[in-house]
């Protein structure tokens, strides 16, 4: 009996998880609300009748009950970088001229392009597929532990799917606030005669920063995974690979980046983004550059361009 029950949990969390993939890192939901809840209300009721198979990155164990005293301070395994800004395509072209000139002639030069996300960066480090430690970047090299706070985003998966999982790795990326989700936080902030929040990214920082998780759980914050920062046991050569292996990892990653060739490829995605920002569910601040091959962006000391 008691190995069925305990493959009956196993089975209902990896349905859970498959589903959350499908929902948030592609966006292709196949079941339901309804019957979303009703998985998870299987589940909790299996793991409240059988406590000793509960763990801690089941589905169940997003939020975390109690009010916490404050957030310790966490250091980054590696630096969190800031984004160099500019503001006109010459001075994007004077960018290039400088990476190409620290890089040997004969080298080919690719480029990711991404849409600049207006929230609040978070580090999240994983070891051994499971969400240990999360973190704001703070001063880049260290931040704050605000991990209870992050696993309440349900887009952020407790432990990675798929294969080739290192033992451990860091994935940085943007804690944000859909529109629609902002100004409904806004109109619940009136209504109870609070300030609202002048942006939505300033809704993401204040609720990343909550004491209490169950407060933080309602705010319907969103994560898209953009960097890459220490990780081991798995062998990397460009972003676009990481990219693609957080999609295989059921991580979240803007479906908008895209693989450019060339510089011209890079200058098109900007205007085009330019004309389209307005058509996101969120607020973008620009469009961030970096160089593809991970051995050039070492060498170039990883410089990037918004």
């Amino acid at each position: 009996m008691s190995l069925e029950v305990e493959k009956k949990i196993e089975e209902l969390r990896s349905l859970i998880r498959y589903h959350d993939y499908r929902y948030y890192a592609l966006s292709q939901p196949e079941i339901s609300d309804k019957e979303y809840d009703a998985l998870m209300r299987q589940l909790k009721d299996l793991e409240d009748k059988y406590p000793q198979y509960k763990t801690a990155d089941s589905p169940t164990m997003r939020v975390a009950g109690g009010i916490q005293e404050g957030f310790k301070t966490v250091r980054h395994k590696e630096k969190m970088l800031s984004v160099e800004n500019t503001y006109s395509l010459e001075e994007l072209e004077e960018w290039a001229e400088r990476v190409r000139k620290n890089l040997d002639s004969n080298e080919k030069i690719e480029y990711i392009a991404e849409l600049k996300i207006d929230g609040v960066s978070a580090n999240l480090a994983f070891e051994d597929g499971l969400f240990a430690i999360g973190a704001t970047r703070g001063d880049g090299e260290v931040g704050e532990d605000v991990t209870l706070n992050l696993r309440t985003i349900r887009s952020i998966p407790l432990r990675l799917l798929g294969k080739d999982i290192p033992p451990f790795i860091e994935i940085r990326g943007e804690v944000y606030l859909d529109r629609k989700d902002f100004l409904e936080l806004n109109r619940q902030r009136q209504e109870e005669q609070e300030e609202p929040f002048a942006n939505p990214r300033n809704a993401a920082s204040g609720s990343l920063k909550l004491l209490d998780p169950l407060l933080t759980a309602k705010r319907r914050l969103k994560f898209f995974a953009h960097s890459l920062g220490s990780f081991k046991g798995i062998s990397l050569k460009s972003h676009w690979e990481f990219l693609t292996k957080l999609k295989e990892w059921a991580v979240p990653v803007n479906p908008h980046s895209k693989l450019c060739h060339s510089l011209q490829e890079v200058k098109e995605y900007c205007r085009q983004w330019e004309q389209r920002r307005d058509s996101l569910s969120y607020d973008i601040d620009g469009v961030v550059i970096k160089v593809n091959d991970i051995a050039q962006q070492k060498k170039l000391g990883a410089t990037l361009k918004s």
